[in-house]
């Protein structure tokens, strides 16, 4: 059957050889522009919807600030960022936050299990910072180039129109590193209770970097003051008898009786080298930071206390991007950020248009000055410079110019060879699912074993053997329950071979059976693999 299979390709008619991995740097490495595959890919996935959200469609937001301590911890926020809006204090950042369901359409219900997402806003003194996350700390793959493809598997089938469990578990099944993440979304962190009872994460790894032009690689997290609270599948089931909207309703009606909502940020810090020490790869946004090694330390806190005036103007027509950093903060290396950076503005400039940034609810609330010109929908002209005939940088005639220099650049120094690669530690994938499972509370187990029995009943027989595998190889407790709510002989599970092309669940790739792509010997003597250096010595 298998070999009877179409030979995918891409819309050029190219043969793909590996739809699994970005061609990066080396393994950890940056991803590179020239990735066309990925961006053919990608870019035709952020516009096969018009003009509700492909993703994140149902959701409501609300203006607010955040107001730093001025510290990290015990630290001074200083010794790690030079970014204003983390260091000074007494200063309020306007803010706006839009929460969301992930996969459900604009009118999906807001009991649905499924990750929210947690996108802030800021309205900096230094331009507009864009922190774009989910509510649970992990995601499901750990490569921008399979989220077409996961998007795809979870939203409804293009024949019948209803979301099948059938494709949700053929896709999770052929991909490990999601079991962390359905572990969390399938237990009753899956819903939470309110929007006011949720914790926010940048799931991905950015960098802070100092004055001094030195990095740390952080994780962005946000802990309700209001308490972190989710339902059951019956709770959820009777809210939505009566109200598919009760957390919007529920986040409306509290900031109009003054009850605004507060979240304490918290970063996570960890050096910015590889960390061989770990059993998994802190790049890797399928993956916590454990909280004992790499405490939250306090940041500042964000308050809700304004809701918009109007719903299509301010929360419908908001628009986030993951590549909307300020100076401080920069990105890391995780291939899911890199490709985000990418997919999310490009998907704004086409759901709402070249000009969304011109649109008040996504405007800078700092002077704007820039030599773009024109496109759909343009109202006015940005020029700062004195002279409106020179649209051009540099120019001596009164137009723009650079704005001064850091005093000390950030240089990553970035070297390796050109290739598609997955990560060698896998070990974790099972490990850290295994992990979650064990520190639920029974009612947690419950719920989560319930909810994931009642989708793989209406699954084939051979995807329910496969997950029943996996889940037992992460805690055999988690795969014998999951077996007997079935009705499946769990020999029968345990049997089956590893998945092809995957190490042994709790093993790390064996780098000398793994084809990374790089080549054997000196990169001059293979003229056909590509290596590459780049930045400067620090």
């Amino acid at each position: 059957m298998a070999d009877e299979q179409k030979v995918l390709t891409t819309r050029q008619g190219h043969p793909v050889s590996n739809n699994q991995s970005l061609r990066s740097v080396g393994e950890r490495g940056p991803a590179t522009l020239e990735n066309y595959q990925f961006i053919e890919k990608i870019t035709h996935f952020d516009r096969e919807r018009i003009p509700e959200r492909v993703v994140h469609a149902r959701g409501t937001a609300a203006h607010g600030y955040f107001e730093p301590y001025g510290k990290i911890g015990d630290e001074p926020a200083s010794k790690y960022t030079r970014a204003k809006v983390l260091t000074k204090t007494g200063v309020q950042t306007p803010i706006f936050l839009r929460f969301s369901t992930v996969i459900g359409g604009k009118e999906s219900p807001e009991t649905a299990q499924d990750p929210r997402g947690f996108a802030i806003k800021f309205y900096t003194e230094d331009g507009n910072w864009d922190l774009v996350g989910n509510n649970l700390k992990v995601f499901f793959i750990r490569d921008a180039i399979k989220f077409p493809d996961m998007i795809h598997a979870f939203k409804p089938d293009p024949v019948s129109n209803r979301q099948e469990p059938w494709r949700f578990y053929d896709f999770v099944q052929h991909h490990p590193e999601a079991l962390h993440m359905v572990t969390w979304v399938k237990s009753p962190w899956g819903r939470p209770a309110t929007y006011r009872n949720m914790q926010g994460s940048s799931v991905n790894t950015y960098k802070l970097v100092n004055d001094k032009g030195e990095a740390v690689l952080c994780k962005f997290s946000f802990e309700p003051k209001q308490g972190v609270k989710n339902l059951t599948s019956e709770q959820a089931a009777e809210i939505q008898k009566n109200d598919v909207g009760h957390a919007t309703r529920d986040l409306y009606d509290s900031i109009e009786r003054g009850e605004f909502p507060e979240w304490e940020m918290c970063v996570q810090i960890m050096s910015e080298d590889e960390h061989l020490n770990l059993d998994f790869d802190p790049l890797d946004d399928t993956k916590r930071w454990p909280e004992d090694k790499f405490p939250l330390l306090p940041v500042g806190r964000i308050v809700l206390n304004r809701n918009p005036s109007n719903v299509f103007a301010e929360t419908e027509q908001s628009a986030f991007g993951t590549g909307v950093l300020v100076d401080g903060i920069d990105f890391s290396d995780d291939k899911m950020l890199q490709g985000r950076t990418l997919s999310y503005s490009d998907t704004q400039r086409y759901r709402v248009g070249a000009n969304y940034l011109q649109l008040p609810i996504n405007a800078a609330k700092t002077t704007v000055a820039t030599n773009q010109r024109d496109g759909f929908m343009a109202y006015n002209v940005d020029n700062g410079g004195e002279n409106p005939h020179v649209n051009y940088e540099p120019s001596t005639q009164g137009g723009l110019r650079e704005a001064p220099k850091p005093k000390k650049d950030y240089h990553q120094w970035v070297e390796g060879h050109l290739g598609r690669y997955q990560t060698t530690k896998t070990a974790a994938d099972y490990q850290q699912a295994g992990e979650r499972y064990r520190t639920f509370e029974e009612w947690e187990r419950e719920d989560l074993i319930n909810n994931i029995t009642g989708d793989l009943k209406q699954c084939p027989e051979n995807i329910q053997l496969r997950m029943i595998w996996h889940f037992w190889h992460c805690d055999p407790d988690y795969g014998q329950r999951l077996a007997d709510g079935v009705g499946i002989d769990i020999e029968k599970a345990k049997a089956l071979p590893p998945l092809e092309g995957h190490p042994a669940p709790g093993q790390d790739i064996d780098v000398t059976l793994y084809d990374t792509g790089e080549p054997e010997g000196d990169s001059k003597t293979n003229p056909t693999q590509a290596s590459v250096t780049t930045g400067s010595v620090k």
